[in-house]
């Protein structure tokens, strides 16, 4: 009985041993260095939204291929065999009697029927296949520049995405030292209360305020967790990898901010949204030429070259085949459908009107985003130096306040006081970063840019 306990907890402990020593290795396969640019690459190559977008490129040029088919001959080959249980009938072939008012009719020809036709139409004149096709081409552009706006917001989000991770990061390493200062603090605490030196309260205060740092640390984690499945989304990535980031947060808030005029020329000139708002206003012209189109005439030469047979009993081996041939011109003109032309016409200048508003609309907005990000640009790269210089500021009264308590001279208070400004210092420095890397990113986003710089 004593083996039969004994042996299975030296199993479990065994296999929980090869777990620990597993485990390192485990976790290096899953993890992946990533740099910006990188990740900007594999989200170009395998983001999902991505792909789908360029699978409506490839159904664009297939429809247009399928538009081009309207003007190019139409070849069809068929075929027919009828057996008559009763012969065809043919009537007013023997005249009609002198006593009734019936006309005569006639039963001749073979039992058994065939025939083979080859059709030619080659259409001629027909406007309104041409303005599908221009519209169609049109339309194929649409797509394009489709794709290549969901670029733009998606390089966007990787860019978003990445910076968010290292300031996530950092600000949980920052957490990690301030509770790391704290621990420390409310070790000298306690030591000090064992030997008689300090009140308990100033124990109780340093162990409040590390327990107070143990949630944030938990909900950075968290976070981290969320941001980096919000990576891999982005990548394509299906597997469970952890991304450990290559870049740093480098920052060069001095540089010249651009203009409002000139940021929102180039928006206008690069931005694929923007582009597609203009040519909507050329596919909405195109249909109404193509409702115009459809009063017109439609020409198309056709030619037919048959073969038929008659013969009875299935005897076709000693049937006769004569030949058939024609070739001619079709026209259809289009007289009365009722209004429908009228009123799509009048329906494609409706569209093409609220185009024209659409477009100057996201051209007012456009004005506003511009504005409003070049003001985020500034505020932040003035925020960034305050809070450095305060960070700095903070550091260096933490030191004099931890070196003034060494001494006895200065109170626990004003060392939890000290580090409390510390980490908020540091913490709004990361802040400020933060919405500059942000405002930058949407700088990007706004004009266009999909380069991996920050």
């Amino acid at each position: 009985m004593k083996n039969l306990i004994i042996n299975p907890y030296k199993r479990l402990t065994s296999r929980f041993a090869i777990a620990l020593l597993l485990s390192p290795l485990l976790t290096f396969a899953q993890t992946q260095t990533l740099s910006l640019q990188k990740a900007i690459e594999l989200a170009q190559s395998h983001n999902r939204d991505l792909r789908i977008d360029s699978i409506n490129i490839y159904k664009a040029k297939q429809q247009t291929a399928i538009t081009r088919g309207l003007l190019m001959p139409n070849i069809s080959l068929t075929g027919q065999f009828q057996h008559y249980f009763q012969k065809p009938v043919f009537f007013g072939l023997n005249g009609n009697t002198s006593n009734s008012e019936k006309i005569g009719y006639a039963r001749f020809g073979g039992e058994d029927i065939g025939a083979v036709q080859i059709s030619l139409v080659q259409p001629i004149y027909n406007s309104g296949a041409r303005h599908e096709i221009e519209r169609r081409k049109l339309l194929e552009k649409q797509s394009q520049l489709s794709f290549r706006q969901r670029e733009v917001d998606v390089v966007a989000q990787v860019k978003q995405n990445y910076v968010q991770l290292l300031v996530l990061n950092e600000r949980l390493k920052l957490q990690k030292e301030s509770i790391v200062r704290n621990q420390k603090a409310l070790n000298d605490s306690r030591s000090l209360l064992a030997q008689g030196r300090a009140l308990r309260v100033d124990t109780l205060r340093a162990y409040t305020s590390v327990k107070n740092l143990e949630p944030d640390v938990l909900r950075l984690t968290y976070a981290l967790q969320i941001s980096q499945q919000q990576l891999r989304n982005l990548l394509g990535d299906i597997s469970s990898t952890d991304f450990v980031l290559s870049d740093s947060l480098e920052l060069s808030p001095g540089d010249a901010i651009p203009g409002e005029e000139g940021t929102y020329k180039l928006s206008v000139q690069q931005r694929p949204d923007l582009q597609i708002l203009t040519l909507n206003k050329e596919i909405n012209d195109k249909e109404i030429d193509l409702y115009r189109s459809s009063r017109l005439p439609v020409v198309s030469f056709i030619s037919q070259y048959q073969i038929q047979t008659q013969t009875n009993q299935f005897r076709f081996g000693n049937a006769a085949y004569p030949p058939v041939f024609f070739a001619g011109v079709q026209f259809s003109i289009p007289i009365f459908s009722g209004n429908q032309n009228v009123n799509r016409i009048a329906l494609g200048k409706i569209e093409r009107q609220q185009a024209d508003v659409i477009y100057n609309n996201a051209q007012e907005q456009l004005k506003t985003e511009v504005k409003q990000v070049l003001a985020s640009l500034v505020e932040t790269s003035e925020r960034i130096k305050t809070q450095q210089n305060v960070s700095e500021t903070a550091e260096l009264s933490y030191s004099i306040t931890k070196y003034r308590y060494e001494k006895g001279v200065a109170s626990r208070l004003e060392l939890i006081d000290s580090e409390f400004a510390l980490t908020s210092a540091k913490s709004n420095y990361l802040e400020a970063v933060f919405d500059y890397l942000s405002s930058k990113i949407e700088l990007d986003r706004i004009t266009g840019n999909v380069k991996e710089q920050l």
